[in-house]
């Protein structure tokens, strides 16, 4: 990469974050396979972070990962809806640096005192927040500022994290199952309103208007709420079986949503067909996680259907997307990013499979990592030259 091609970076927050969550997708989850391997059969070694290396695994793909794809999604998205400016190239730069400065601390948080590791972390989601604030003003719709109310549970989950680290409190558990669950509700909302609107323009595209998706209010209305319900009463500490409860309702919610928008009339398009499966993910994982808290099936094993499926599947959807609508290019999927929407399934597949069989247990996890990190780098060599590169000419969409 020259000094040319390197300038493009930071032009627009789909550039840097969306490249910055493929990267650390790969890196992260690489630590990870090579610490499980090597405590499998060897000696496990994994210098720099201060906590018990699945703590950190656990911890970067929600808050490291999952809030890169986050802040390339907003910045992106709310300008488009608002109309506001886009956030100039130095606050890009400037955003970057604090997520980047955030994924440091916390793998040298061996070596650095924990609140200084906390505060660092923390900076972060405030600034890309009090940034999206000021473009929603620009038309505010309760619709759109909700999105601050769920960046704020995200903030609020990673700090239960870091005030356990600290010796404060314990509220680890909360906090990584709380910002997980949160995202998990922000998928719902979004997905609730890109997803039927993706698959109808698709249709009419195609001169299919006589089949389109269907929404209900009510049933809209659940599918949002009852996601971000989950999440709260996780962060507040309400009983499992509450949590369950909520959990299973909304998972069904998902797939009475997920029926009535035509999906499998896109089954030809992997750029629409990769967001309803994903959607899919969704909805069994809150189901499974609900079963679970109840004593039916593994919770590790639900935790990582919407970890993997729900989230790593969104995010690569939307990702990918956005980045050729942005840059100019068509919205063809490339045929190394469509094999990568269909493998990561197969990494849900293997990992809860890894969970519910003991016997399965070391070679499902170390498959299912090797196979993310298959996924994340065909989406980097893909979209390389659109990251870096200049825009095409072409008409830019909405992500």
């Amino acid at each position: 990469m020259n000094m040319k091609q390197g300038s493009h970076l930071f032009e627009a927050g789909w550039r840097a974050f969306f490249w910055a969550a493929g990267i650390w997708a790969v890196l992260s989850m690489l630590i990870w396979v090579i610490w499980f391997a090597s405590s499998q059969f060897s000696q496990p070694g994994l210098p720099g972070p201060g906590m018990p290396p699945q703590l950190w695994h656990a911890h970067e793909m929600v808050f490291g990962y999952a809030t890169a794809a986050l802040g390339g999604f907003f910045l992106t998205a709310v300008p488009n809806w608002t109309g506001a400016k886009a956030a100039p190239r130095r606050f890009v730069a400037m955003v970057f640096g604090l997520w980047l400065a955030g994924r440091a601390a916390v793998y040298l948080s061996g070596i650095l005192p924990p609140v200084l590791v906390a505060v660092v972390d923390l900076a972060f989601l405030p600034v890309l927040a009090a940034k999206i604030l000021t473009q929603l003003m620009a038309r505010p719709k309760p619709q759109n500022m909700m999105f601050l109310l769920l960046l704020s549970m995200v903030w609020l989950s990673n700090l239960m994290v870091h005030l356990q680290w600290i010796g404060l409190t314990g509220t680890e558990y909360q906090g990584l199952r709380g910002g997980l669950l949160t995202i998990c509700a922000m998928i719902a909302a979004l997905g609730g309103r890109i997803i039927p609107a993706f698959t109808r323009n698709a249709l009419i595209r195609e001169g299919r208007e006589e089949i389109q998706p269907v929404s209900h209010k009510p049933l809209d209305l659940a599918g949002t709420a009852l996601p971000i319900l989950t999440a709260f009463s996780v962060i507040i500490g309400m009983p499992d079986m509450l949590s369950a409860v909520l959990a299973i309702v909304a998972g069904l919610a998902a797939a009475a949503r997920l029926g009535l928008w035509r999906g499998w009339s896109m089954r030809h398009q992997p750029i629409v067909w990769a967001l309803h499966l994903a959607y899919a993910m969704l909805s069994l994982g809150l189901f499974c996680w609900g079963l679970a808290l109840l004593g039916i099936g593994s919770e590790i094993g639900a935790l990582h259907i919407l970890g993997i499926g729900a989230i790593g599947g969104m995010t690569l959807a939307v990702m990918s997307r956005a980045s050729l609508g942005h840059s100019g290019r068509p919205l063809h999927a490339p045929a190394m990013v469509a094999v990568a929407y269909g493998l990561l399934p197969v990494s849900v597949l293997l990992r809860w499979m890894a969970s519910e069989f003991s016997a399965l247990y070391a070679v499902g996890v170390i498959a299912s990592g090797l196979i993310w990190i298959v996924v994340f780098i065909m989406y980097l060599f893909a979209l390389w030259t659109i990251f870096f590169g200049p825009r095409a000419e072409g008409q830019q969409v909405p992500p």
